[in-house]
């Protein structure tokens, strides 16, 4: 069940390096005469994994750190460490159970919807700088995740509107501690991760962390390797002036699982059974450069000003999709002829694509009075320009049919008799750039010692340009926004804090998810953006002495000016209003401490996503949103008496999902089980996990099941 880590040497002289760099730093300032000595870290039983996971302050919502009860928005915070316990680091399996988060397997991306729309292509941040584009993102260097629900125009540009996820990285810190970490599970599961955090001087510290990690799969034939780098440097002048330098540089490897639909195979046929040749693959990389500098212009302001580089890319070539031909000839899709009894035919896709993004941002962040009434106020400025550089090619007969796995397969033990043919030159190979300026401005206005109001408004000017090299033709789009948000707070003690508010957001050039212009010189645009708006109230509450805290939200979240053309043949440049697509629900959540060594950490959310007006389709009205679930959750429960040991158990929910637009197809809802024990005594933590315990059957998508029971060993030391 459990498999032995084993190191090659090709990464001996890594670790190595990485060993030494934790050992001679610490050492240097015991050498060194006259070194300063710095104060003492104080480390806690769980700091690998800490019982309570409430979040102090938050800063994705308003891109400065403020305590949660000063945010009139919800905001789901994610530490990483209650998640690496059971061996979870895909983002869409990460966030699946957050309340009005729906997350279905993706091969390309991550497959994430926020209160019933899209959030994976455009709307996933690191660190606050947009990481758009299809592609995996790893996790390996992610201390917590922070999901701003609703729209979130006003400080990031334009989004699908449903909210946003920011991966908060590890770095370098002067009260960070320092550990090793190795695992090993099912299917083959092994991986071992090095976090060392040194402080070199009062002035400077600095911090690497590596992650290798390999697993098989419960599906025949599926695997996947990763590996992370990524040192950073922090300095502090000890004067007001701190700079923080970062490098991350993360490469993912699968062999993908794109099956067909598990309607679309013959009955009798093993969840286990995958449909991936020996050569596909596909490969992921993501590197990022970011820099921060903070000046204190005064005890009151502060000037920031945030840089940064990413490049993301994504090379795949794989079969995927397939259709069964029954043995009597015809397929079991539509009853056609087909020339292949009793197996499977696949369409291949090869795809090499590029992301690249540079951001320069500056915020100038202060404090200062008009009579009576305090402000808290940011102002800032925001460059980005972002490269998108897809070339692709499928077996299709309009695209290169020689790419064409001429074999069938047998549905139950599938056996490729052999290699895929070369790939050829692209087909489709476009050159997409967009370009933003944005002026912004945020300010938490306390207008008595009970009230606060926070106002905010964003203009955006963007442009869009699209390259396409098979024949030449390029075409460019600009247009500009302004972006709100007003939100009113009421505190009538510190425990409480009551709060509504009201926020907008925009998707350029007819709402598209991913960047790019229709070139050729007969296609009309919508040119106008969509937009979706929010309200929203809610409480945030601290129970028992500050032990025990809840939220809840009740929500209407809106897309409207989505557009389409009536008569797209006789007057192509007419676009009409389609019509609105409406999300409602309420969220809540419960996080800390119940009791002695009792504690708790989980939410529920409720929501009705449906289609108010379709006038290109009026019978699509009333209908459900696909993809979207009523319910969703989770509740996990701990117990963690004095001494060592210390356990937990909690449940991961989702209620059923429409899989079709007309509502015809659904798929049931499921709730898992896990659960997980512990020894901790200075300085190691060793922890064994158990996922799906109870062993439950269920459909992540419409082709992929859900992993059956599988546990997990992880040994942690910290120095």
């Amino acid at each position: 069940m459990f498999a032995q880590f084993r190191f090659t040497s090709d990464r001996l002289p890594l670790l190595a390096g990485i060993a030494l760099f934790g050992v001679f730093p610490a050492r240097a300032a015991e050498d060194v005469p006259g070194a300063t000595t710095l104060d003492t870290i104080k480390v806690t039983a769980d700091a690998i994994d800490p019982d309570d996971s409430r979040a102090k302050t938050v800063s994705s919502a308003t891109r400065i750190a403020m305590e949660p009860r000063d945010v009139p928005q919800t905001v789901n915070v994610l530490e990483m460490s209650k998640f690496k316990v059971y061996g979870l680091n895909d983002l869409n399996v990460l966030l699946d159970g957050t309340p009005g988060v729906d997350t279905s397997y993706d091969m390309r991306g991550d497959g994430i919807m926020i209160r019933g729309f899209a959030a994976d292509s455009n709307d996933i941040y690191r660190d606050g700088i947009r990481n758009a584009g299809q592609i995996r993102r790893g996790t390996a260097n992610v201390e917590r995740i922070e999901i701003v629900k609703g729209p979130a125009s006003v400080l990031y540009g334009r989004g699908l509107g449903g909210g946003v996820v920011n991966l908060i990285s590890k770095q370098a810190s002067f009260d960070a501690v320092s550990s090793v970490n190795t695992r090993a599970g099912s299917w083959d599961s092994r991986a071992a991760t090095v976090d060392i955090n040194r402080v070199l001087s009062p002035r400077f510290a600095v911090r690497l962390t590596a992650d290798h990690e390999h697993a098989d799969s419960f599906r025949r034939g599926i695997s996947s390797h990763s590996r992370m780098l990524s040192p950073s440097v922090l300095f502090d002048n000890g004067d007001g002036l701190d700079w923080l330098l970062q490098y991350t540089d993360e490469r993912i490897w699968r062999r993908p699982d794109r099956a067909p639909a598990h309607d679309s195979l013959p009955a009798g046929v093993s969840t286990r059974t995958a449909y991936a040749h020996p050569d596909d693959f596909v490969a992921d990389r993501t590197r990022t450069l970011r820099t921060v500098l903070n000046q204190r212009l005064s005890d009151d302001w502060t000037a920031r000003v945030t840089a940064a580089w990413n490049r993301s890319s994504q090379d795949f070539d794989h079969l995927y999709a397939g259709s069964y031909c029954r043995p009597d000839g015809t397929l079991l899709a539509n009853g056609r002829p087909c020339p292949t009894p009793a197996a499977m035919t696949f369409t291949r896709a090869w795809q090499e694509t590029d992301n690249t993004t540079a951001t320069g941002m500056i915020d100038v962040i202060g404090k200062f009075s008009t009579g009576r009434i305090a402000h808290d106020l940011l102002v800032g400025v925001e460059y980005s320009r972002e490269q998108r550089n897809p070339d692709l090619a499928m077996s299709t007969p309009r695209s290169d049919p020689s790419l064409r796995y001429p074999h069938g397969v047998d549905p139950f033990h599938p056996v490729w008799p052999g290699p895929k043919t070369p790939r050829g030159r692209a087909t489709t190979s476009n050159r997409h750039a967009a370009e933003a300026r944005a002026l912004y401005v945020q300010d938490l206005v306390a207008l008595a010692p009970q009230w606060k109001m926070m106002a905010g408004l964003r203009f955006d000017r963007f442009m869009f340009r699209s390259h396409n090299r098979i024949n030449g033709k390029q075409r460019r789009y600009e247009g500009s926004t302004t972006s709100p948000r007003l939100g009113v707070i009421w505190q009538p003690t510190d425990a409480h804090s009551l709060y509504a508010s009201y926020s907008r957001n925009f998707a350029p050039y007819g709402g598209r998810g991913l960047m790019g212009v229709a070139v050729s010189e007969e296609a009309v645009f919508d040119a106008r953006p969509q937009y979706s708006r929010q309200y929203e109230v809610g409480s945030r509450n601290d129970w028992s002495q500050g032990r025990l805290s809840s939220h809840w939200s009740i929500y209407e979240l809106e897309l409207y000016n989505v557009r389409y053309q009536p008569d797209p043949e006789n007057d192509p440049f007419h676009w009409a209003v389609r019509g609105r697509e409406r999300s409602r629900g309420i969220e809540g959540s419960l996080t800390g401490r119940l009791g002695q060594a009792w504690y708790v950490r989980g939410g529920v959310g409720l929501q009705e996503v449906r289609i108010v007006q379709d006038r290109a389709n009026p019978a699509n009205e009333g209908r459900h949103r696909q993809g979207a679930a009523q319910k969703t959750g989770n509740l996990f429960m701990r117990y963690a008496p004095a001494g060592a040991w210390y356990g937990e158990t909690g449940v991961t929910f989702r209620g059923p999902i429409y899989n079709d637009l007309a509502n015809t197809s659904r798929r049931p809802g499921y709730a898992r089980w896990d659960a997980s024990v512990g020894w901790r005594a200075q300085p190691w933590t060793i922890t064994l996990a158990a996922t799906n315990l109870a062993n439950s059957r269920y459909w992540r998508s419409t082709s992929m099941p859900g992993t059956p029971r599988s546990l997990l060993l992880s040994v942690n030391y910290l120095f």
